[in-house]
């Protein structure tokens, strides 16, 4: 299986993106992964809410095989401890996917038509974090989550 996270808009802070960068080498140990970035749409500000989302959502599925199982970051979405998590990741390898799509949508959320293709929605927490600060949270967690599985030193209970 491969995971692939596809995040609308470009991570501006270098810090973020050396962080997110480091937890991406760690991960290639475990699975084969890609960060794949969707430029933010042009002249969005002259967009209404339900257009942005329409137009962002096209990007996304636009990004996805017929084989891929999409599952979105969204905020209503399933919570789970770490522990959860890799069980959840361990359940997606042996389900015999080619390749699980997460998706970090745009300041909206999802179009009606991506919610409609996802096969589940993931929540990292109650709390609104920065869709730039999300992919830290979700690499991070899908590299604690291998090393769980792993049985490695890298998570305590």
């Amino acid at each position: 299986m491969k995971i692939k996270l596809l995040a609308i808009g470009k991570t501006d802070d270098k810090h973020l993106h050396q962080l997110i960068e480091m937890y991406q080498k760690r991960l290639q140990h475990y699975i084969k992964f890609e960060l794949e970035i969707i430029p933010d749409i042009k002249n969005a500000k002259n967009l209404s809410e339900q257009q942005q989302k329409e137009k962002e959502g096209e990007l996304i599925l636009k990004k996805l095989q017929n084989t891929d199982q999409l599952v979105l970051l969204d905020d209503k979405g399933k919570q789970f401890t770490s522990i959860e998590f890799s069980k959840y990741l361990q359940k997606k390898m042996n389900s015999g996917i080619k390749q699980l799509v997460l998706v970090i949508g745009g300041p909206y959320g999802f179009s009606e038509s991506v919610y409609k293709k996802a096969s589940g929605k993931i929540s990292l927490s109650k709390m609104t974090f920065s869709h730039q600060m999300i992919r830290l949270f979700i690499v991070e967690q899908i590299y604690r989550g291998f090393t769980i599985l792993r049985n490695e030193p890298y998570h305590h209970e």
